[in-house]
């Protein structure tokens, strides 16, 4: 069994969005089919632009067509298996839940739809501020209430969620799934996340044995 141990104080967990709470795989082939490529083809292009410490978006340039205008919606289809049962342990914890992310406008309102309660949804184009900028983090803290070092933030990618939210005084969770978590690497002298995860389950036994009252019903608990 996984050991996760949350940090202790914790108050809040907020979660980012893309290959976090949803599997972005079919958003991007739908992309690669509006700009005329195949699926394997963005998505080595991609890869190559990760693995290079490129922006994502160098894809198109690699394979020399425009990038499409059209930007996929959130698909409750394309949730990742784990995501809402993990929501929904954070907010039987009495944590403060939230969703954040570099997001579209009307992100949101697709999130609010999945039936899970949570504090707060925010997408970086209508906050008008976006990942991996000071101010995205600054106005996460300032939407859940609490200070940033009880606030654990939960993304893929160490460049645009970790790094960024650690340096913003949050606590991290770096998730290691889909092209950056798999493929971005931590520096040798780099302090490492409170916590990695190849998934959702671990953090949400983790949530759930803080619901149960395991572990003196405080954060911190190991599962």
């Amino acid at each position: 069994m996984t050991t996760t141990q949350l940090p202790a104080g914790l108050r809040a967990v907020v979660f980012d969005v893309g290959e976090t709470l949803v599997d972005e795989s079919g958003a991007w082939s739908r992309q690669a089919r509006a700009a005329g490529v195949t699926a394997f083809s963005l998505m080595a292009a991609v890869g190559a632009a990760i693995s290079q410490g490129r922006d994502h978006r160098d894809a198109w340039a690699l394979l020399g067509v425009p990038a499409p205008r059209s930007v996929p919606d959130i698909d409750g289809a394309d949730l990742y298996p784990d995501a809402v049962g993990c929501l929904r342990a954070a907010r039987a914890a009495g944590f403060v839940v939230g969703v954040a992310g570099n997001q579209p406008s009307g992100a949101e309102a697709a999130v609010e739809g999945l039936g899970v309660d949570l504090d707060f949804v925010a997408a970086s184009a209508t906050w008008g501020v976006a990942k991996p900028s000071p101010e995205f983090f600054r106005r996460v803290v300032a939407r859940t209430g609490v200070h940033p070092d009880q606030v654990l933030y939960v993304g893929d990618r160490l460049d645009n969620d970790v790094r960024p939210a650690r340096a913003a005084g949050l606590r991290t969770a770096w998730l290691r799934r889909g092209p950056w978590g798999r493929l971005q690497q931590l520096r040798p002298d780099e302090e490492r996340p409170d916590l990695e995860l190849a998934d959702l389950a671990a953090l949400t036994d983790a949530l759930r044995a803080v619901a149960t009252g395991d572990g003196d019903g405080q954060p911190g608990a190991t599962v």
